[in-house]
């Protein structure tokens, strides 16, 4: 087991004292992983590993399996060849290009289907739970077209929408992704246990959690990164004003992708966050080919922003610019605690009406700015 490369990955996320960040920095420093876990204590002392995650790298240079971190990777293992789960590491070469590239992307990936789908352009379809009839033929019907036209549904196997987008791109005879906030070995919620077989035997269902973790609410945001960064967009088809689907929408702004809304009645609760999205400048989308315009006329893979000099997010930081990259930054710092017209900050930062509108509703989704009659103002 020692010598294994897949092994060596699941013992990276299992060293303790370490979220994800930080282990993204350890690779960026050490970016030969073998050699890291072979180094002495004096030199992980130095680059400033925790006292518990010195002691585990020292327990696996001895092979001492009576090491927690060391167990778990055995049962880990244990796990996933008892449930034909697959394993996936950064260093593999299905592991989907664009995930890749945001700042906070899953070291490991574990997988029940086919992993060369994630090859393939997705769009994230994502919405409420509680859907309204209309809603789930929305979700339905864009995610067969969308799947007609060569992109893949992704979604995160939720009553609802969620649900509706995978049946739909399934009925129609196309793969999906379903990315769930638990183990593999189970399925969550329970009624769309016979859904969730569908996807794996027809296309692919991720996690980033081994299995035997069961569903807790702090995975879902979790999910939902890996969701928008999957995909060229996200289409939210049904959301109310403190949905999760718009935090969904912020993380696909933050990972520079497109946001898309389907537009409903006024008097329905499940339309207001799509309004909202749709007021601050997401694509009001009444078909398929609204989708299709935005993604051929705006979007470019990550590695083509940052060769243009875009800066991806940065992690950690304090102050409430922490996790911003300079678009949004400087429409923030162009604003004042008096409304200012669209028109004014375009002038002012230079950027297009539709960048603009795209910043100030990350923004506004951070809680630093708000609408206001005459424009936009800072959050005093």
């Amino acid at each position: 087991m020692f010598s294994s490369a897949t092994a060596q990955w699941l013992f990276l996320t299992c060293l303790p004292g370490l979220g994800r960040t930080r282990r993204r920095e350890l690779l960026t420093e050490f970016p030969d992983l073998p050699q890291m876990l072979s180094m002495n204590a004096a030199t992980l002392r130095a680059v400033g590993m925790t006292a518990d995650a010195m002691a585990a790298i020292q327990a696996w240079q001895k092979q001492d399996d009576a090491h927690p971190a060391i167990r778990e990777v055995r049962t880990i293992l244990h796990d996933c060849q008892k449930h034909a789960v697959g394993i996936l590491t950064w260093e593999d070469t299905h592991y989907p290009e664009q995930l890749r590239h945001i700042h906070d992307a899953p070291l490991v990936l574990f997988t029940r289907g086919d992993t060369e789908l994630l090859a393939r352009d997705q769009i994230g379809i994502i919405g409420s739970r509680k859907a309204t009839p209309a809603g789930l033929d929305h979700a339905r019907r864009f995610a067969a077209e969308l799947s007609a036209r060569d992109l893949m549904v992704t979604s995160g196997l939720a009553l609802g929408v969620d649900g509706a987008a995978h049946a739909g791109a399934l009925d129609a005879g196309y793969p999906t992704v379903a990315v769930i906030g638990c183990g593999l070995d189970r399925v969550y919620p329970h009624q769309h246990r016979r859904l969730g077989e569908r996807v794996v035997a027809d296309g692919l269902m991720i996690s980033e959690y081994p299995p035997g973790t069961p569903a807790r609410a702090a995975h879902f945001p979790q999910r939902n990164r890996i969701i928008s960064g999957l995909s060229r967009g996200v289409l939210v088809v049904e959301a109310g004003l403190r949905s999760g689907s718009l935090i969904t929408a912020r993380m696909a702004l933050e990972q520079g992708r497109e946001v898309f809304a389907i537009p409903g009645s006024v008097h329905s609760p499940v339309a207001r966050g799509c309004h909202h999205l749709i007021k601050q400048g997401a694509r009001l989308v009444e078909t398929v080919e609204d989708i299709l315009e935005e993604l051929g006329a705006w979007w470019s893979p990550p590695l083509a922003n940052e060769a243009a000099g875009t800066p991806e997010p940065k992690p950690g930081g304090k102050g409430p610019l922490a996790g911003l990259d300079g678009r949004e930054i400087a429409v923030f710092e162009a604003l004042g605690y008096d409304p200012q017209s669209t028109d004014a900050l375009s002038s002012a930062t230079g950027l297009p009406a539709d960048q603009l509108m795209q910043s100030l509703l990350l923004l506004e989704l951070q809680g630093l700015v708000s609408s206001a009659p005459g424009g936009f103002q800072k959050i005093a």
